[in-house]
């Protein structure tokens, strides 16, 4: 065989796999189906301000291995991420916090805010049967009909009282004048863009692009002939050939412009709350950066109904397709010589560094580290 390692997709689990593999003196091929590395953080230039193009990501994490990991990949600027949302034109901080609280309700101290939420919370019965009896409890009934509701009706395509209550089990509440959106200790931005960690990670593997494993049973008896083993990265239920029906996503679709003034909305993010705004967000890319750019680029995010050839961005992790996945897991603990792993692979959500973690924890399984 022609490769120790068949990695499928370059995004960052993949990528990171691929280079502690390299380190060991491996030999990888990474594929992916799209014509450019580095998944969903892969960037783009526009007039000199870097776009992410899949939309917004920040670095953050209080894992220290992790934040040195990618800090020995790229230099990281001081970014902090400070979102506002926009209902029909007020402007409230989040988190939740003492900012937001004084903004509804004029209050300024935590003891008066948290007595707010306190007596707001009785309206929704103490084991929440859907996600909006669920925020009613977490944040009381101003926070979830100006801040909450819209934006997530929005986002999942159905109503908060058809959605399952532990989709929001937490929502970030602070009781105190903190707009900073993480808690986690270390937050930033690559000073050079995420593509400069991709090429870095890459370095040494071999890549080809717009090769879907998928496509045919052809197409992928020949690609996993080349290696001993397979680290796979897509849609677990794509590799089964759907044989149990598919998993649900919800999806994105971006409309990015540029503008001719050096400041649109004067924040990287900013939340559009309200039902009647189509998009959820409209995100600044200069400002991820600091930019001093005459003009900018901003992306407005529409949420969309995931349909098979669409990117899966989230997934929807109700019961019945948490069921649905169970059976796809156990026959991929069946596979021989197959590694599944990443946000696709296992059906998750995942934040960067917890991807990152991921990989390097499926690549000391092998040896690797």
């Amino acid at each position: 065989m022609e490769y120790d390692y068949l990695i499928v997709g370059s995004g960052l689990f993949g990528a990171v796999f691929a280079h502690e593999a390299v380190k060991k003196g491996k030999k990888c091929l990474v594929i992916d189906k799209r014509n450019h590395t580095g998944g969903n953080i892969y960037c783009e230039e526009t007039e000199g301000v870097t776009v992410h193009r899949y939309g917004a990501h920040i670095f953050h994490t209080s894992d220290r291995k992790v934040w040195e990991y990618v800090n020995a990949l790229c230099e990281f600027n001081r970014y902090t991420n400070t979102p506002v949302a926009n209902y029909k034109g007020e402007i409230y901080a989040m988190p939740f916090n003492m900012n937001t609280f004084n903004k509804l309700w004029g209050v300024v101290t935590p003891d008066e805010a948290m007595r707010k939420i306190e007596e707001q919370r009785k309206s929704a019965p103490a084991q929440p049967r859907n996600l909006e009896e669920q925020a009613i409890r977490l944040v009381g009934t101003d926070i979830y009909e100006k801040l909450v509701k819209g934006y997530t009706q929005k986002q999942w395509g159905r109503s908060c009282t058809e959605l399952p209550a532990f989709i929001i089990k937490r929502l970030p509440v602070r009781f105190t004048y903190d707009n900073n959106y993480f808690n986690d200790l270390y937050q930033g931005i690559p000073t050079e863009g995420y593509n400069k960690i991709t090429e870095k990670l890459l370095e040494g593997a071999d890549v080809r692009l717009g090769v879907d494993l998928n496509i045919t049973d052809e197409n992928r008896k020949y690609y996993m002939s080349l290696a001993k083993k397979t680290v796979y990265t897509g849609t677990i239920d794509s590799y089964f050939d759907y044989r149990y029906g598919e998993l649900e996503y919800r999806s994105l679709r971006f409309e990015t412009e540029t503008l001719n003034t050096p400041n649109h909305q004067g924040v990287a993010v900013m939340n559009y709350t309200d039902a009647e705004t189509p998009y959820t967000r409209i995100i600044e890319h200069k400002h991820f950066v600091f930019g001093t750019q005459p003009h900018t680029v901003i992306t407005k995010e529409y949420p969309a109904k995931w349909t098979r050839g669409k990117e899966p961005y989230y997934p929807v992790n109700d019961d019945k397709n948490q069921a649905l996945y169970k059976k796809y897991a156990e026959d991929a603990s069946k596979e021989e010589n197959v590694i599944f792993g990443g946000r696709l692979a296992e059906y998750r959500y995942y934040d960067m560094d917890k991807v990152i973690a991921s990989a390097l924890k499926a690549a000391a399984a092998e040896g690797l580290q």
